[in-house]
């Protein structure tokens, strides 16, 4: 049986109604994927996962700049996590017997050898806007592929209000900086919203404390290695003492819930 989702999913490939890779996403221009080097094209013949395909060559290609929810894949002891099978269907419809543009956001390899990479596909359809925009991925970058975080991250932002997909579900709500919380989530990735108490500098790294109990409350913390991103972007991390922030990564445990910051992308400020 057809769900609706599918239909949806199906009319919106009809109509054509996919991000484009030179448009922008919603107000002022933010670079896209059509600026970045290109790898050539090739055809997607099949769907690992909601944010991995794999191409005529045999190559998989783990779309970089965002995170679908996942599926065992043969671990073991692992969750499905809500909406994966959705995500996969989707991007089934969206990709397979379709010829996309593979362009490279610094790193073109995963430690798992796959390809990692921008899809562009007939008039400039950008699949990880589109994925993102119907809620069915989040943004999810590194210090060496975070070119498109921008524009990835105002997508997410109305999905998110809109409550789209993974938006609408508890598992995937934005996270308040309650360390009894987000001592659940230890060993995840999770997006965070909460003020900055302090900013402090220690040794080779900087912590941005949350709670008076540097030992039990959440914590961010920044190595030295990183800060040249942060220079680069203009962001002096002392200036968000006081500030709400959305921060994303994965929640150790260490002191307390702590996500390692390697770049500025990871970090959004909001509104006084």
């Amino acid at each position: 049986m057809t769900s609706r989702f599918h239909i949806l999913v199906i009319a919106a490939i009809a109509f054509g109604q996919i991000v484009s890779a030179n448009a922008a996403t919603d107000g002022a221009p933010l670079e896209g994927p059509m600026t970045l080097p290109t790898m050539g094209s090739h055809l997607v013949v099949s769907v690992v996962d909601g944010d991995t395909v794999v191409l005529d060559d045999g190559r998989e290609v783990r779309l970089t700049g965002i995170q679908a929810p996942k599926l065992p894949l043969g671990r073991p002891n692992f969750r499905t996590w809500p909406l994966a099978m959705e995500a996969k269907r989707a991007m089934e419809n969206l990709a397979v017997a379709q010829m996309f543009d593979l362009r490279v956001d610094g790193n073109d390899r995963d430690r798992y050898r796959r390809v990692l990479a921008h899809l562009v596909g007939p008039d400039d359809a950008w699949l990880q806007g589109r994925l993102v925009e119907m809620g069915l991925a989040r943004v999810y970058t590194f210090s060496d592929n975070r070119r498109l975080a921008q524009a990835l991250l105002r997508l997410e932002q109305k999905a998110r209000q809109a409550r789209k997909g993974i938006w609408a579900l508890p598992y995937y709500a934005i996270r308040s900086s309650d360390p009894g919380r987000l001592s659940e989530d230890f060993g995840t990735f999770q997006v965070v919203e909460a003020k900055v108490l302090n900013v402090a500098k220690v040794r080779n790294r900087t912590y941005l404390n949350f709670g008076d109990d540097y030992r039990t409350d959440f914590t961010l913390s920044v190595d030295r290695s990183a800060r040249p991103l942060f220079d680069e972007a203009s962001l002096d991390l002392a200036s968000l003492e006081g500030r709400r922030i959305r921060v994303r990564g994965w929640i150790k445990d260490f002191n307390g819930p702590l996500i390692d910051i390697t770049h500025p992308e990871q970090i959004e400020i909001l509104p006084q």
